[in-house]
């Protein structure tokens, strides 16, 4: 049945269209909650911007390409999320600190499942590959300062040369990652070599993004940390070499100041031989405080 127009209605307006997308949402609460956000800022975003015809087929040209980017060891969205400070985002209001609690940071893309356990004082890889030598140490407690025993420590980083092990043609070979227990006395220390700065990949949508917006690719020198024990909240942080470049200009703006860390040169003999080291290294010292679940 056709309906004549009423030449005395009112035009179907921008607004109207929100509402009636918004009237049909339907379902799961927590699922319509976020679909009817979306739809709300979305919209906003479109009325805002009025982009044309061409600049939103250019958008979904940009997430086509960045959808065939992504393999099993590549997810550009988690990238463009993370370039965009998205991931940052939702890590603190997901992971606020309290006070005197070690802040978290985002995970990133290079953690892996298969990673090795070693026994305390134990070297992630071959220390006279290149590079400085360094010792990692620290303690685990709890917010009262109570040591917290058999707190399983997750650590994985670059090498010296900005690369992590999944980006070097190695097949299965697992490198500058180890996990670690605390002792008696909620402490640990492992051997490493220090780890560079480096470059997000910028090959796909998220480097095209940051280059034409011009922004920077690089990421500060960091080790990542991801720690858990029974009876506490799990964490997941950095620790941040503080003589590193970009700092003040992390590409995923995970950066925070509490997690900035001296590299101290270590040339006493006797101290060498306590950590076990062959020569001049470096000592980074990171204590952990967990909150209680």
């Amino acid at each position: 049945v056709s309906v004549a127009p009423d030449e005395h209605m009112n035009p179907f307006s921008p607004d109207d269209l929100t509402a009636e997308v918004l009237g049909r949402i339907e379902g799961d609460d927590r699922l319509c909650e976020v679909t009817r956000s979306l739809v709300k800022h979305l919209h906003a975003f479109i009325k805002e911007v009025k982009p044309s015809e061409e600049e939103l087929m250019a958008g979904v040209e940009f997430l086509t390409k960045a959808g065939h980017m992504c393999t099993d060891k590549r997810q550009e969205f988690v990238l463009l999320s993370d370039t965009l400070g998205v991931t940052s985002l939702v890590d603190i209001i997901n992971h606020f600190a309290g006070e005197g609690c070690t802040e978290s940071t985002v995970l990133g893309p290079f953690h892996r499942q298969d990673t090795p356990q070693y026994e305390n004082g134990a070297a992630l890889t071959d220390l006279n590959r290149g590079g400085d030598k360094i010792v990692v140490h620290g303690k685990v407690t709890d917010m009262s300062g109570k040591p917290i025993v058999g707190a399983k420590l997750d650590f994985w980083h670059c090498t010296a040369t900005g690369e992590y092990d999944t980006q070097i043609d190695t097949g299965d070979v697992v490198d500058l990652r180890g996990i670690f227990t605390t002792d008696s006395n909620g402490e640990y220390w492992f051997r490493s070599v220090r780890p560079s700065h480096y470059s997000v990949p910028s090959d796909g949508p998220a480097g095209m993004l940051l280059r034409a917006t011009g922004r920077d690719p690089w990421r500060p020198a960091h080790i990542h940390l991801k720690a858990s024990a029974e009876g506490f909240k799990p964490l997941v942080t950095h620790i941040f070499d503080k003589e590193s470049k970009y700092l003040e200009g992390d590409a995923v703006f995970a950066t925070k100041p509490s997690l900035i860390r001296d590299y101290i040169k270590i040339d006493d003999p006797e101290k060498q031989k306590k950590w076990n080291m062959d020569g001049p290294f470096c000592m980074v010292s990171f204590d952990l405080v967990l909150p209680a679940n």
